[in-house]
């Protein structure tokens, strides 16, 4: 064998090696989650983690995940953030790009730049401020503040759009103009049928964002029986005495169906999406 063929036997090696180790860390712990889900309490007292249940027809884990983590507040409440947070932040992300791309005005570089320079900053250092502000106007314990809070922390949905925006050419928005078109209807009849893969795109970001968003809920969503969601619902099995697993993989396993589900019936335009949004900008 030469030496050339000799490498590129090693590299294949190593190569699918790597995407295998990659693979089994990956599915590990989904794995370890669905073996403890169907494990009685006896049985996840005394057995190891990789161990298999007895029986795979124990759903009592999860009968009691829904009743005590109140779970069906908690997919009410999110599934009523995730509609109102996805509008709201597709409509302002593709407005604000909207103008920042087709209209030349003083400071438009500068705003940019802020938008990216609010990016790159941390969020929980933000925190302190954003919590005062929070306290000041009464949205803590309260949905609609806290939905107006995650479509306000959203920049990179703008980049998003900037980009698409900067490759449909402006002839369209003359053309529709010199019809008669106002800025509203260039926009809401012309440029936004076009943004389908961006839309798609920042859906897929925001909403599996929000959908799996725990510091914030937990933080200004206090009440944690009326404005309860899916990421702090579970937090009820956990206490200074121990955490309680089986329920909590239970509900981890209930919290991913509608996920699944979705992906499985939009799949194709969720790929869709992401290529296009791959090859554009």
């Amino acid at each position: 064998m030469s030496v050339a063929k000799l490498k590129k036997v090693i590299w294949t090696i190593f190569k699918y090696a790597t995407l295998l180790l990659a693979i089994f860390i990956a599915v590990l712990p989904l794995v370890s989650c669905v073996i403890t889900a169907f494990k009685t309490p006896e049985e996840y007292a005394s057995t190891n983690v990789m161990q298999l249940p007895q029986s795979w027809t124990y759903f009592e884990n999860f009968i009691q995940a829904w009743k005590q983590a109140n779970m069906a507040t908690a997919f009410r409440n999110s599934f009523i953030i995730l509609v109102f947070v996805l509008f709201g932040s597709i409509m302002t992300g593709s407005m604000l790009a909207y103008v920042l791309s087709r209209f030349k005005f003083k400071g438009n570089g500068l705003i940019r730049n802020l938008f990216l320079f609010a990016a790159l900053l941390p969020g929980i250092a933000m925190q302190v401020p954003v919590y005062q502000i929070m306290y000041k106007l009464g949205w803590i314990n309260s949905l609609p503040g806290y939905i107006i809070l995650m479509c306000g922390t959203d920049v990179i949905s703008i980049y998003i759009f900037i980009q698409f925006f900067e490759n449909i050419p402006t002839s369209l928005d003359e053309s529709a103009i010199m019809d008669g078109c106002t800025y509203f209807g260039v926009f809401f009849r012309i440029l936004l049928p076009l943004l389908k893969p961006a839309i798609i795109t920042v859906m897929i970001l925001k909403g599996v964002g929000t959908y799996n968003e725990y510091y914030m809920a937990n933080l200004y969503l206090q009440d944690q029986n009326s404005l309860v969601t899916v990421a702090t619902s579970l937090y009820k099995f956990t206490g200074p005495i121990g955490n309680q697993y089986n329920y909590i993989c239970a509900g981890v396993l209930i919290t991913m169906i509608p996920a699944l589900i979705i992906f499985i019936l939009c799949q194709k335009q969720i790929y869709s999406g992401l290529t296009q949004g791959a090859v554009k900008g």
